[in-house]
């Protein structure tokens, strides 16, 4: 893991979160790319209004940056690496894996870099294919991981779709994932039904991680082409684990020992804007065919996705007066109230 060496990020002037919901996000953990997707090839990505440069050293460490050149303010993401060294395009600075200027080209003969010409660096720590990074945080060992344990799992199958762009606070998106009414309203081209809408009662605890929820019903998790697989009155258990801010493992337990792990991890890019990455797991079909996997994937995220971006306010209400609530809600309440004692606006959380 990476340490980062010099001074603390602090909100951007520009950034529309609130002052102190900044700072609590901010000591957090977050996937930010896919592993697969990182190369040589400098990236931009960004993080609660923080735009970092991601990118590969030729000795196949991940290194991730402030996406600033602390010379002239270039973005790095517009250089290029060099063996194990990250060039600025703008006069050809170049950084070490430590994140220190080794190299000024103008001044070839300068003996002692100032330690101003110091890159601000984050950690890194991979995990379920994907890296992942705090702001504020160093400390990954005490950090509130979402818990795939069947990710490297002999006999379960760990595939990794495209994350999806959200335009929509990373709040609504989570919430909306632990959502079991918008099932048969939302997704009854996909799986659901919009003659079966009952929601049965379910349990929700606290646990130390967030909460957990257990619901069980009739609605089968199988696309509506491949219904005819479920046997005849078997019930369908979901559970439902979250793990705040913003990420949450659902367990589907299907036909004969069959289960479908989804961990549902947003990254809050802006207040309104979230990249959502999606690693799953299943024991069954480990064989078939991925695109259907994908597509089935894409399709579930859109119909959420045009919801999602369509809410008012944009953001999560943690006042719970703000919006009415019914029985079935009992989960997204629960998981409000979390995030408020955590000392977030009660107004709401981006």
């Amino acid at each position: 893991m990476k340490i980062q060496t010099t001074t603390l990020p602090t909100k951007p002037c520009y950034s529309q979160f609130d002052g102190n919901d900044w700072e609590i996000l901010a000591q957090h953990w977050y996937p930010i790319a896919r592993i697969q997707d990182v190369s040589t090839q400098p990236q931009q990505v960004m993080l609660l209004d923080i735009k970092m440069a991601l990118y590969q050293l030729e000795n196949g460490n991940i290194q991730l940056v402030r996406d600033i050149c602390p010379h002239r303010g270039v973005p790095l993401s517009k250089g290029w690496v060099e063996g194990n060294e990250i060039v600025c395009p703008y006069h050809g600075l170049s950084f070490g894996e430590d994140g220190k200027c080794t190299k000024i080209p103008a001044q070839p003969d300068l003996t002692r870099i100032p330690e101003r010409f110091t890159l601000t660096e984050f950690p890194v720590v991979l995990k379920y294919g994907l890296v992942w990074t705090s702001l504020l945080s160093q400390d990954a060992t005490s950090a509130n991981f979402p818990e795939l344990d069947t990710w490297e799992q002999n006999g379960h199958q760990a595939i990794l779709p495209p994350f999806v762009d959200i335009g929509g606070s990373s709040g609504r998106q989570l919430e909306g994932f632990i959502d079991v009414a918008h099932f048969a309203w939302v997704h009854h081209n996909a799986f659901a039904d919009r003659k079966n809408p009952v929601v049965p009662k379910y349990n929700t605890e606290k646990t130390e991680y967030g909460l957990k929820a257990e619901y069980i019903s009739d609605v089968s998790n199988y696309p509506h082409g491949m219904q005819h697989l479920a046997p005849e009155g078997f019930l369908w258990k979901r559970t439902f684990e979250v793990y705040p801010p913003f990420s949450a493992v659902l367990t589907v337990d299907f036909p004969n020992q069959g289960v479908l792990k989804i961990l549902n991890a947003c990254c809050p890019v802006s207040h309104n804007k979230t990249r959502l990455f999606v690693p799953l797991t299943r024991n069954f079909d480990t064989t078939g065919d991925l695109q259907a996997v994908y597509d089935f994937n894409a399709q579930i995220f859109a119909e959420d996705q045009d919801m999602i971006e369509s809410q008012k306010p944009e953001e999560l209400p943690l006042d719970l007066t703000a919006e009415v609530h019914f029985e079935a809600d009992r989960s997204s309440t629960m998981y409000r109230r979390i995030l408020a004692d955590w000392g977030l606006s009660k107004r709401y959380v981006i």
